[in-house]
């Protein structure tokens, strides 16, 4: 059998493993003493980098990102790089902080508008010059978006979210160092954990999968699933250190292979609802794959590639393969993972959330062109 083309890229460096994260300090100064930290809302986790950086000579300027970045704040960011003439942005935090870090190292070069290089809402042009050196240190296992050429931005008077993307956006070094998510509470575990598993889920059933994300997916999937169970009886490292993996897996294979209707979904649901992202994913997971399996019967690959994924799933969760997708559902609701409907969905936006959900480009990756009726049904179903 030929193998179609395909394309392969991540973050120019990656190092993973515990005690890495003090390795930034000296890879920032690397590309110049003026340094952006964008962290997460809790400001003491980020000072060990701060005083770090400071005591090696480098001038700081901090930014606390505290929820999902929207347009306001990712101007405001890039003023301060502008300002403060950074010469590299250093995220530090789960994916909200790593994404505003990302786009503020793209557009503070820039002299175009943000609006511009953003996607559905802007013209989704590339960027007229090259970011800043950026480096990504999650702290969260969940988005991946440490190995990704995007970042997912909020545009309030649209009531949606929407990527800027591009290729020269990979982090110049990504630091996954488990050790940062350690202790993390069970509903952050949780949330950011499905969505780490969504996101090894879905580019393994994308029609854009190609061999190196299947293998990439197909060790992590069962890896994930088997040790966020593992996490939610109890605090885990060695758990940890996996979902820390998975979700570096996760944003791998999706720079390289898309997503699908989960994630279609989820950026029109975030900007409507304000709901965590992750809490999103996993609420519409378990639906999403019921959905590919009525329709698989068409499709002998996706069928094979949806009985592996049963497999994996049910061996997590101790149950037979045929129970897996429904069982998925059921533990996550009893873990806390909330319905649509309780995140503010109402029943009467479902046409509409369809309608803008079908042109992200998360959906063109899905397995197959879905059809309204049947991401409507989706949506019904994870009401709750």
């Amino acid at each position: 059998m030929t193998l179609a083309p395909f394309a392969f890229r991540t973050a120019a460096t990656i190092r993973f493993g515990r005690g890495t994260a003090p390795e930034a300090v000296g890879a920032a100064l690397a590309h110049g003493t003026r340094v952006l930290v964008v962290h997460g809302r809790t400001a003491a986790r980020a000072d060990w980098l701060v005083t770090a950086l400071q005591e090696a000579g480098a001038e700081v300027h901090r930014i606390a990102c505290a929820g999902e970045p929207d347009l306001a704040a990712l101007e405001a960011a890039t003023d301060t790089a502008r300002v403060g003439g950074v010469q590299v942005v250093i995220g530090l935090g789960g994916g909200a902080a790593l994404d505003l870090a990302k786009a503020a190292a793209a557009l503070a070069p820039s002299t175009s508008e943000a609006v511009e290089h953003l996607e559905i809402v802007g013209s989704g042009r590339p960027l007229d010059t090259d970011p800043l050196p950026f480096i990504a240190v999650p702290t969260t296992a969940g988005t991946g978006s440490e190995v990704t050429k995007n970042a997912v931005i909020g545009i309030p008077d649209h009531a949606r979210k929407v990527s800027l993307r591009d290729e020269r956006m990979l982090a110049r070094l990504a630091i996954v160092d488990p050790a940062l998510t350690d202790g993390l509470p069970n509903g952050v575990t949780l949330a950011s954990g499905l969505d780490a598993v969504t996101q090894v889920i879905e580019p393994y059933l994308s029609h854009r999968a190609t061999p190196l994300t299947d293998a990439i997916c197909a060790d992590a999937i069962p890896r994930g699933a088997a040790a966020l169970t593992r996490l939610m009886r109890g605090e885990d490292a060695g758990a940890r250190d996996e979902m820390a993996y998975v979700s570096l897996c996760g944003g791998v294979a999706l720079a390289n292979a898309g997503l699908g209707a989960v994630h279609g979904f989820a950026g029109v649901l975030g900007g409507r609802t304000g709901a965590p992202h992750g809490e999103i994913c996993a609420s519409l997971l378990p639906h999403v794959l019921t959905a590919h399996a009525a329709r698989a019967g068409d499709d002998p690959a996706l069928s094979r590639r949806l009985d592996a994924v049963r497999g994996w799933l049910a061996g997590a969760l101790d149950v037979a393969p045929a129970e897996a997708f429904d069982t998925l559902a059921v533990w996550s609701r009893r873990a806390g993972i909330r319905g649509l409907g309780a995140m503010g969905v109402a029943a009467a936006d479902l046409d509409e959330i369809v309608e803008a959900s079908a042109q992200s480009s998360s959906m063109k990756a899905n397995p197959y062109p879905p059809e309204p009726q049947a991401l409507r049904a989706i949506l019904e179903q994870a009401l709750g």
